[in-house]
């Protein structure tokens, strides 16, 4: 064989090779973007807007916080703290209407100890963030834009609607860090863990624990609350403060 025929044999195998690289790369990378989807649900697409689209810097710092709090062990509430959760969180709805303002930052701290009650880091709220959006992803942002919103209504820069609003779009995360063990389980990494109890749970007995979801046969009053032998119900105020 002549000397440019193996040239050619040479810049061929080469491509061949380099073409095989790139497609396995883009076949890793395509499972490892597919992979994070599923862990992460919505919190994914925001960190990629964070990030101003830069898809690879999103995945990489999600890929960070799976390899810090991935295997974080978190531990239900015992049954006596869980409700006392509960009724502090009907206790913030009531000051709602009152001073709304007072009641979001109220809220914004019940759920930073709930967090750290259950397990989750409780030095940074950064820090506790993000161990969080690891295992309850699909409702962690409730969290932030309550978070948030504290901060400017302690400022005096956030009206009641928003007020309301950051409140509502937090009650799906403090359901999800409430809930007791055998009723259904939470987002994220929690998702997966199947609870057995030789029965599976009917989806009424998880209602019974959840604010706001209650289906008693007490009768409801001006604050929501329902009364007589009634489960807990936590829903719409009179006045207009709706959890």
């Amino acid at each position: 064989m002549s000397t440019g025929a193996i040239s050619i044999v040479v810049v061929v195998a080469v491509v061949l090779a380099a073409a095989l690289i790139i497609r396995v790369v883009r076949a890793g990378a395509g499972r490892r973007e597919r992979a994070l989807r599923r862990r992460f649900g919505p919190e994914y697409e925001l960190n990629v807007a964070q990030h101003a689209g830069d898809s690879k810097a999103a995945e990489r710092e999600l890929e960070e916080r799976l390899r810090l709090y991935g295997d974080l062990r978190t531990e239900p509430l015992p049954g006596e703290l869980r409700e006392r959760y509960v009724a502090e969180w009907a206790g913030m709805q009531e000051m709602f209407i009152e001073s709304p303002e007072h009641a979001v930052t109220g809220a914004d701290q019940l759920l930073a100890r709930l967090a750290h009650d259950r397990g989750y880091p409780s030095g940074r709220y950064e820090e506790q963030v993000a161990a969080l959006s690891v295992h309850h992803a699909e409702h962690v942002q409730g969290y932030r834009q309550l978070h948030d919103t504290a901060a400017r209504a302690r400022e005096g820069r956030a009206d009641t609607e928003e007020l309301r609003e950051a409140v509502v779009h937090a009650r799906p995360f403090f359901e999800d860090l409430v809930r007791p063990p055998h009723h259904g389980a939470p987002t994220g990494t929690e998702t997966g863990r199947q609870h057995h109890t030789g029965e599976r749970r009917s989806e009424g007995g998880l209602r019974r624990w959840l604010p706001g979801t209650g289906t008693g046969h007490g009768h409801t009053t001006d604050h929501g609350r329902t009364t007589g032998h009634g489960h807990t119900r936590f829903g719409h105020t009179k006045k207009g403060g709706a959890w």
